[in-house]
C-alpha cells in the first residue's frame, strides 16, 4: 500500500478531550477553542456530544457550543449522538455529522452503554435511519480495539466484525479506537489488516491513544496498510477513566510534527493548533500534554 501522501486529522479535543475533565470548561472557552481550531487549517473538528447531562455533565451545554461557534466553509463539526433523542437535538442545532460508537467489547459495552454489542446496534438503527432522511452523515467509532480493561487482549476479528456491521449499516467513516492505549505497533497492523478485510480501508480511521505512550508508533505502523485519517486532540487533551493519571489521546502537534517531517500533507498549520493547545492548557490551569507543544512553548517563554 506505502505512505499516503495526505492525512485527514479529525480534531476531537473540544469533545473527546474535554469531557473527562473534571471542572466544568465554560461554553465560551469551549466555543473559542473550536474557533481556534477552525482557523488552523484543521477540516475536521468534533466539537460536542448530545449525551445525557446526567451521564457527560461536560457536555450539558451542547446546542449553546454549537449556537455560539463560527463555522468556516469546508470545516465539518461532528458531534456524538449515540441515540434517537441526541440526534434530534444535534439536528435542531445544525449539526452536519453525527457520531455513534460500539465497543469490540462485551463487558466494555455493558458497562459504558449498558447494553450488549448486539442490543448497541438496534439503538444506531434508528439514528442512522433519520440521519439519512435529513442528509446527515454518520461516523461510526469502535471502542476497545487493541485492548480492553476488563477483558484484556481482543481478537482482531472482533474489532472486523463490529467495524464491518456499522459500515454495512451506512456509518461513512469508522474510527478504531485504543481506547485505553494498550496497543503496540505490530498487533495495531492485525487490528486493520483484519477491519481492512472486511471494509476498504478508505473508509477506515486511527483514533490511538497515548497512555502507554505508544500511539505515535502505532500510527506510524497503521499508515502504510493505507490508513489516511488520524484522530487526535489539541494538546493531548483528554484523560483515560481506567488508568488514573494516564494521558488520553495523542497531541494533534505531535502527529503533525511527525507527519510533516515525513513530507505527509496534512493542510495545518502546526504552530496555530499549538498556539490553541497553550490556550486552552492555560484555562484548564496546566501545560499542554505534547512533546512539540512543550518544546515550540519553551523556544516562545512559554513552557515556564
Amino acid at each position: 500500500m506505502g505512505m499516503p501522501d495526505k492525512v485527514t486529522i479529525v480534531e476531537v479535543g473540544p469533545r473527546d478531550g474535554l469531557q473527562n475533565e473534571p471542572e466544568f470548561v465554560p461554553t465560551e472557552t469551549k466555543i473559542d477553542l473550536t474557533d481556534r481550531l477552525s482557523a488552523t487549517g484543521l477540516s475536521v473538528i468534533e466539537t460536542t456530544a448530545f449525551v445525557s447531562p446526567k451521564w457527560v455533565p461536560q457536555m450539558a451545554d451542547a446546542a449553546e457550543v454549537m449556537a455560539g461557534i463560527k463555522r468556516r466553509p469546508g470545516v465539518s463539526y461532528p458531534v456524538l449522538a449515540p441515540n434517537l433523542k441526541g440526534f434530534e437535538a444535534a439536528l435542531a442545532a445544525g449539526a452536519d455529522t453525527v457520531a455513534i460508537f460500539a465497543a469490540a467489547s462485551e463487558t466494555f459495552s455493558r458497562k459504558n452503554t449498558n447494553c450488549s454489542i448486539e442490543e448497541s446496534y438496534t439503538r444506531f438503527e434508528p439514528v442512522i435511519a433519520a440521519a439519512k432522511e435529513a442528509g446527515i452523515r454518520v461516523r461510526g467509532y469502535v471502542s476497545c480495539v487493541l485492548g480492553c480493561p476488563y477483558e484484556g487482549d481482543i481478537a482482531p476479528a472482533a474489532v472486523a466484525a463490529v467495524t464491518k456491521r456499522l459500515y454495512e449499516m451506512g456509518c461513512y467513516e469508522v474510527s478504531l479506537g485504543d481506547t485505553v492505549g494498550y496497543g503496540t505497533p505490530t498487533k495495531a497492523r492485525a487490528m486493520i489488516e483484519a477491519a481492512a478485510a472486511e471494509v476498504p480501508v478508505a473508509h477506515l480511521a486511527a483514533h490511538f491513544h497515548d497512555t502507554y505512550g505508544q500511539a505515535l508508533a502505532n500510527i506510524l505502523a497503521v499508515l502504510d496498510l493505507g490508513v489516511a485519517v488520524v484522530d487526535t486532540a489539541v494538546g493531548g487533551l483528554g484523560g483515560c477513566p481506567y488508568a488514573k493519571g494516564a494521558k488520553g489521546n495523542v497531541a494533534t502537534e505531535d502527529v503533525l510534527y511527525m507527519l510533516h517531517g515525513m513530507g505527509i500533507e496534512t493542510g495545518v498549520d502546526l504552530e496555530a493548533v499549538s498556539d490553541a493547545a497553550w490556550f486552552i492548557a492555560g484555562v484548564l490551569g496546566r501545560r499542554p500534554n505534547s512533546r512539540v507543544s512543550q518544546a515550540l512553548g519553551a523556544k516562545r517563554g512559554l513552557a515556564a
